[in-house]
């Protein structure tokens, strides 16, 4: 960052302070928030074992304890590296295994504790920080001048990403999001120094000199496309980002630059041919097979998703879609992206804005279309907005280096308290993420520790439930917050189960009404239910009034109730 030196002391440490703060909360309280459904997906991937193997062992109408989830929750003896990229052929195609591997040795150097998968995360979101540099430094070429002093906008890019809490959110996650990141940095930093490589000079002696860097840039572009398509599936949406800009910029001649770029994109897609292979297949599986049903789930109307989510960026308490604080916060941020956006058009030259803008756009719209047409947003879609995140904060990065001392001196406090303001917002936001215990990324266990809390209040307490819907993933997850005392029955299509002796109260796990109504049947109790949200309910066997009211002991014939 050798362009720092031109920023005034006060500025270096500002961002130098709020990179030490980005990084200290990526890593402080990894395994506080609930180790949710979709995480507890990826430990099972890890470890080696398919979803029909766990279910096999675990979901028999036996009683087990919390230890039995541990064999499928991590690296083990008993699988190794491949079993762990077949699981995901067989079962889980559409994520490719980059991240999987690497999440595999890392466990097996670190252990199967939340914190160690976590912690992958957090030091590859370290990555993203040299990354967007390169990206920056590629986009605006020249630090941004006014007299007596250059502010570059990738220092501002890097503070600002620092204490992002949308960063946050992906860098403290078990999943690929923020490795997904990385590589669209990498491979959008390469493609533009390629780029620029081929346009600098025409003089074939200066080509001739920087054939050999340029041949390893393209060369660079190649793998890092590879890499993020087996991270991401959607990586394909930004290098069709990449390849507008590529065709626009050249003006749709088949120049020099456009050959080699079509080489290394071909290059790239060749390496992910052989994932792609099992992936149209698993496809066209699907076509020809007769269970075609989808999971129901709720969707969100469009606008008020894009613009909570544009707000999450800088400033995220975790509110929900409809907080009345939102109505003040979102106009704020979304003025400010808009100017960001407005400014970057009006300042630069078309190759930097609209490789931005393409970058905000193109992977976006394959979620916002199909949204329109069903009148909403599924929830699960927030990742895959990531490209349009960072696009964004680059925009918005730029404005505010420009305008640090641009104007009148009172236009430039306007500013100052602008910045201030972001600043302030991303602090808080980290501050109160760092330490939550769930968060709205969570989806479908963001109450699981509310459950937990119910059950290990009890005394002896046994959790009954089935596989059906999200219960699999929730089951594991519900493993990692209930107490050594809690006891589960896991049942296979919906079986009844055969609860015994020695427990003082009997939970079921989201039951559909048919298999609740055939328990209450069975036992001739019934079942009271105690939590209930949009993804799923719990419920108690209620104890009969005899039992109750004589406070018989658990050696009783169903003391379990």
């Amino acid at each position: 960052m050798r362009h720092l030196k031109f920023a005034p002391s006060w500025l270096r440490f500002l961002i130098i302070f709020l990179l030490a703060m980005g990084i200290l909360f990526r890593f402080f309280n990894l395994d506080g928030k609930v180790y949710w459904h979709d995480e507890t997906y990826t430990s099972l991937r890890i470890s080696g074992y398919t979803i029909n193997e766990a279910k096999q062992q675990l979901f028999n109408n036996r009683v087990i304890g919390e230890e039995s989830f541990a064999q499928f929750q991590g690296a083990n003896p008993e699988k190794s590296l491949n079993d762990t990229i077949m699981s995901l052929a067989k079962e889980d195609s559409q994520h490719p295994p980059l991240y999987y591997v690497i999440a595999r040795l890392w466990m097996e150097i670190f252990g199967n504790s939340v914190t160690a998968i976590r912690s992958l995360s957090a030091c590859i979101s370290l990555l993203v920080f040299p990354c967007v540099y390169w990206l920056c430094r590629e986009l605006f070429n020249v630090p941004l001048s006014v007299p007596g002093v250059a502010m570059p906008a990738a220092g501002v890019a890097i503070a600002l990403m620092a204490i992002s809490p949308i960063h946050l959110v992906y860098a403290q996650e078990a999943q690929e999001y923020i490795l997904w990141l990385v590589t669209i940095l990498l491979s959008s930093a390469s493609l533009l120094q390629a780029m620029r490589l081929e346009s600098e000079d025409k003089d074939q002696l200066v080509k001739e000199r920087q054939r050999p860097d340029l041949f390893a840039i393209w060369g660079i572009y190649a793998v890092t496309l590879a890499i993020s398509l087996y991270t991401f599936l959607w990586s394909a949406f930004v290098a069709v980002a990449h390849g507008i800009y590529v065709m626009v910029t050249t003006k749709f001649q088949l120049t020099e630059t456009v050959r080699t770029y079509l080489i290394a994109s071909l290059v790239g897609f060749l390496g992910f041919m052989p994932w792609l292979t099992i992936l149209l297949g698993d496809f066209f599986k699907f076509l020809i097979s007769a269970d075609k049903t989808t999971t129901q789930s709720s969707l969100i109307p469009i606008f008020q998703f894009l613009m909570m989510q544009l707000s999450r960026i800088f400033f995220d308490i975790d509110l929900s879609l409809d907080n009345p604080i939102g109505y003040f916060i979102t106009p704020f941020f979304l003025t400010l992206v808009g100017y960001s956006i407005y400014f970057l058009c009006r300042t630069t030259n078309y190759k930097v804005w609209f490789f931005i803008i393409t970058l905000i756009v193109v992977p976006a719209l394959p979620l916002i279309l199909p949204s329109l047409i069903a009148g909403g947003i599924e929830a699960s879609t927030e990742p895959y907005f990531i490209p349009s995140y960072l696009g964004i904060q680059v925009a918005v990065a730029y404005l505010l280096a420009t305008q640090l001392y641009n104007g009148s001196v009172s236009r430039r406090s306007i500013w100052h308290i602008i910045i201030a303001l972001v600043i302030i917002c991303g602090l808080i936001s980290s501050k109160v993420s760092s330490q939550a215990e769930t968060w709205w990324n969570k989806g479908m266990s963001y109450h699981n520790p509310q459950v937990a809390q119910i059950i290990n209040q009890t005394t002896r307490p046994l959790l009954i439930s089935d596989a059906l819907g999200n219960n699999f993933g929730n089951v594991f997850s519900l493993s990692y917050l209930l107490e050594p005392k809690v006891r589960f029955i896991l049942v296979k299509s919906q079986k009844i189960p055969k609860i015994t002796d020695g427990f003082t109260d009997v939970f079921f796990l989201n039951p559909s009404d048919i298999w609740r109504e055939k328990i209450e049947k069975k036992y001739k109790l019934k079942t009271d239910i105690v939590y209930s949200d949009n993804y799923y309910s719990v419920w108690k066997l209620a104890k009969s009034p005899k039992l109750r009211q004589r406070n018989i002991s658990p050696k009783n014939k169903l003391s379990a109730s």
